[in-house]
């Protein structure tokens, strides 16, 4: 599974693996693919100098890249506690009322309530960056659009290639202009934040747009035969992400989530606004079910949801109130039936890329 842009970037195969958890993305690299290891949790500096220093240790001195958020339409230079005060309070009812219904337990007192969506913040963004160009990264990826000229710049000046996600040709056309080098083409199926066009339309799309930048196909990707189909639709790679939430290496902390995701068909998912403000395709539960009824408030845009809703999900997740449990996740949340080693989904990947190739071949009379 090499192609020209796995060379350059010295992986075995043309698999970017998109995780929040190091242990993952170490993984990944270690397997052969390229391990991209999500920021948008690190709050604190600190905290992401310590994984990517563990990230250094176990990754074998192969290359792993870095994945932040910072949205094309910056927000204000404000405080965190400034942006929670536009919150209505009409929302902060619907969310204590919502939980009292489920009876959710409040957190222990002294109980951190986790990490919150704040890294959409571009102060925060930027002190990511400062850790990370300190470090070997060899990408930096953005999920919310191109990110600012001088992080581009600066990227490069440290031999870092930028990629961004695309959900359209428009978006890819944009990334280009912006000097980015990789452009994602994530399709409606993905996981997270999504646009409403299918990867199989739109990956040709992106290919076509911004030829010759490169493009990794994203989106209800997670068998080899999915991979050979994105090369051949004219992507360099892949990029998987929900794939991951299942493996044996995650660190997920809910016996419940991970059995709610071994159980769930291609059908249990929903793009709702819930979790972010924004589009995100997620798992679909009496959470999403409610923000997403017409006789609620509806949910706030970005920022603001992610912040009404992070302690309120860390009270979900610590007390894994199962009716409401849930976690951003892809389509391909139906092949995810096992769990298995990060090695273990390389080489089921490999075999399938095998099959495909084959079929082809055969098709072809080549065989």
């Amino acid at each position: 599974m090499q192609t020209e842009l796995s060379n350059t970037l010295g992986a075995e195969h043309a698999v970017f693996g998109f995780t929040p958890f190091p242990a993952v993305a170490a993984a990944i690299t270690r397997a052969g693919g390229f391990g991209v290891l999500g920021a948008v949790r690190y709050t604190a500096p600190d905290d992401l100098a310590r994984d990517l220093d563990w990230m250094q240790q176990h990754t074998d001195g192969l290359p792993y890249g870095l994945d932040v958020v910072m949205p094309a339409k910056q927000v204000a230079d404000v405080s965190e506690a400034e942006v929670e005060a536009m919150i209505p309070d009409e929302h902060r009812r619907f969310v204590a009322e919502l939980l009292e219904k489920h009876q959710v337990p409040r957190l222990a007192e002294g109980e951190a309530s986790g990490w919150r969506i704040t890294g959409w913040m571009e102060q925060v963004a930027r002190t990511q960056l400062d850790v990370a160009f300190d470090y070997p990264i060899k990408l930096l990826a953005n999920a919310l659009g191109s990110p600012p000229a001088d992080v581009v710049r600066r990227a490069h000046e440290h031999g870092v290639l930028v990629a961004a996600l695309a959900g359209s040709p428009r978006h890819a056309l944009h990334h280009k202009a912006a000097g980015i080098d990789i452009v994602v083409a994530q399709g409606y199926e993905a996981g997270g934040h999504t646009g409403e066009i299918a990867t199989m339309v739109l990956t040709p799309e992106v290919v076509a747009a911004v030829d010759p930048l490169p493009v990794l196909a994203a989106g209800g990707i997670g068998t080899g035969e999915q991979i050979a189909a994105g090369l051949a639709l004219g992507a360099q790679g892949v990029w998987l992400g929900s794939l991951w939430l299942t493996t044996e290496e995650a660190q997920l902390h809910s016996r419940r989530l991970t059995a709610k995701l071994l159980a769930a068909g291609p059908g249990d998912t929903v793009r709702s606004r819930a979790l972010t403000g924004k589009p995100a395709r997620q798992l679909r539960t009496a959470w999403t079910d409610a923000w997403d009824d017409p006789s609620g408030p509806g949910p706030l845009p970005m920022p603001l949801q992610g912040l009404l809703v992070a302690e309120a999900n860390s009270r979900i997740q610590r007390h894994e109130i199962e009716p409401l449990l849930g976690t951003p996740v892809g389509q391909i949340v139906g092949r995810m039936n096992s769990e298995r080693s990060v090695q273990a989904v390389f080489d089921e990947l490999t075999r399938g890329f095998e099959r495909a190739i084959d079929r082809i071949n055969r098709i072809a009379g080549r065989a």
